[in-house]
């Protein structure tokens, strides 16, 4: 096992008509990041959050906004999402022109970088951004719907990621995102995975579940 293993909910997975309070909920259980999962309907097929609603969720947990951009072009929105309290803001590479650039442009506006990594796309594609990275994200879903089934195939590209992250001697998160539950979170963790989201695995029961199912992820 690397270091200590944070748990970030995904509000995808939350009750829409109490946001503020479903967050407020797992961050009094026990979540480490809250997971905000945006799409656009165009790069993904689904449609959820902006920067909006972003800003109006900022004030119910000062835990970190681990933002996951699944939109295309992602650069004409990365201030906004900065400005309205996002801490992590992650994109892919297939979303822009020039991803490297819209990186350093995250980390110009004050906020940690991620780069995200679809099934589909090679972990070679993380040997140029090393240097820059904050957080790496491995999907074991293809991206674009909650409550799918966990990929084990992708446990080889988190152990390979996990190696790049050893031999960086950066402090570069490893996180895992897709069919997150108990019982994969273990597979996340022994090939490597520091941050686990999970939307559906926090989610189920109710607030008076959330520390249970948060306690369960961490193994």
């Amino acid at each position: 096992m690397s270091k200590n293993i944070r748990i970030a909910p995904s509000i995808l997975s939350a009750d829409f008509a109490r946001l503020g309070e479903e967050i407020r909920a797992v961050d009094e259980a026990g979540a480490d990041y809250i997971h905000i999962d945006v799409m656009d309907g165009h790069f993904v097929p689904n449609i959820t959050i902006g920067p909006l609603v972003v800003k109006a969720l900022r004030g119910f947990s000062e835990k970190p906004f681990d933002t996951h951009l699944m939109i295309s072009p992602a650069d004409p929105y990365l201030k906004n999402f900065a400005d309205a309290g996002a801490d992590i803001i992650s994109i892919h590479p297939e979303a822009g022109p020039d991803f490297i650039g819209s990186l350093k442009t995250i980390k110009d506006l004050g906020k940690k970088a991620g780069i995200v990594i679809n099934p589909g796309t090679p972990v070679a594609v993380l040997d140029e951004v090393m240097d820059i990275v904050d957080l790496i994200l491995v999907m074991t879903v293809n991206p674009g719907f909650g409550g799918q089934s966990f990929i084990e195939s992708q446990l080889e590209k988190i152990t390979a990621a996990r190696a790049l992250i050893n031999a960086s001697g950066r402090d570069i998160d490893l996180e895992v995102d897709g069919g997150i539950t108990p019982e994969t979170a273990k597979l996340a963790i022994a090939a490597g995975a520091d941050v686990l989201v999970a939307g559906t695995a926090t989610f189920t029961g109710g607030p008076l579940r959330y520390a249970e199912n948060i306690s369960a992820l961490r193994g």
